[in-house]
């Protein structure tokens, strides 16, 4: 057999010994059809725009050697094309890996249909971070209007993990930003977004970053930052200054810091520490600072 045109190929003949094996007469109906790849298009609406080349390429060298063993679904167009339904990442490695034929499950499906299943397809890929879990979320609540509780039955997650998902996309962009990145994980995020602040949320969020903060950790700093005063009550702006010299003496100090302002005008800056070595680094800065 040529390795070109074989789909799910010597495969699974390889790994169950099925080679010559003559099969039921029922068996030999299959729910999937070998269509040529150049035949298959992906699916404009699909909310993955992005593909690991190198996990590619791994994938590939696996189908090389068994084939596709999962068949991707499609939709007939009535040109007589397909479109992805779900499956691109299979498709595409079977395109490097020089197949023309694919096997592919055949969906009837309208416009609609089609980015529902796109979606929750795409949810259900492990390999999400999860700001692209709560934009696909996004989208079948606007485009497919689904509410939060049909949305998680489809995706099959409980509907408070769809909650905290949605909250993300309220967290500023340098939040995101730093999820997508993988800077810090979702619990971090979800810490932070028990601040109302957004401003306060970068500073909180330039501390995880900058300390290493675990995700206990950045909780417990959200609960000392609402416990302020300050935090719940006051809803005064400060010049831009005072936050200028916030982050030039944290970026100096490697400390928190903080400022406190009276209602007579005054006020103080606060060190914060969390043991007694944090006061030496503070003491060896200082005096490094004084020279």
């Amino acid at each position: 057999m040529n390795p070109k045109n074989k789909g799910l190929g010597r495969g699974l003949g390889a790994i169950f010994d099925m080679e010559g094996t003559v099969l039921p007469e029922k068996s030999k109906s299959r729910a999937f059809e070998e269509i040529e790849i150049e035949r298959i298009q992906p699916n404009p609406k699909q909310p993955r725009s992005h593909f690991a080349e190198e996990a590619l390429d791994e994938l590939a060298e696996s189908i090389r050697t068994l084939g596709v063993i999962q068949p991707i679904t499609v939709k007939r167009e009535e040109d007589g094309a397909y479109t992805i339904i779900s499956g691109e990442r299979r498709w595409r490695a079977s395109q490097k890996a020089g197949l023309t034929v694919i096997p592919a499950y055949i969906r009837e499906a309208d416009d609609q249909t089609l980015l529902e299943m796109a979606i929750v397809e795409n949810i259900q890929r492990q390999d999400l971070n999860a700001i692209e879990v709560a934009l696909s979320l996004q989208r079948l609540v606007d485009e497919c209007r689904l509410t939060q509780d049909s949305l998680a039955e489809r995706v099959g997650k409980k509907r408070s993990t769809v909650a905290n998902y949605m909250r993300l996309l309220k967290l500023p962009v340098e939040v995101q930003l730093a999820i997508r990145e993988e800077i810090i994980s979702m619990g971090h995020a979800r810490a932070l977004a028990g601040i109302e602040s957004q401003e306060r949320q970068i500073a909180l969020l330039k501390k995880i970053v900058k300390k290493g903060l675990s995700v206990r950790q950045t909780e417990e700093l959200v609960r000392q930052e609402n416990a302020k005063p300050e935090s719940k009550n006051n809803d005064e702006e400060f010049p831009e200054s005072y936050t200028r010299l916030v982050e030039e003496l944290e970026r100096f100090f490697n400390q928190n810091i903080s400022i406190r302002k009276n209602n007579k005008g005054g006020g103080k800056i606060v060190i914060g520490f969390e043991s007694d070595a944090d006061i030496e680094a503070f003491i060896v800065k200082f005096n490094e600072f004084a020279k």
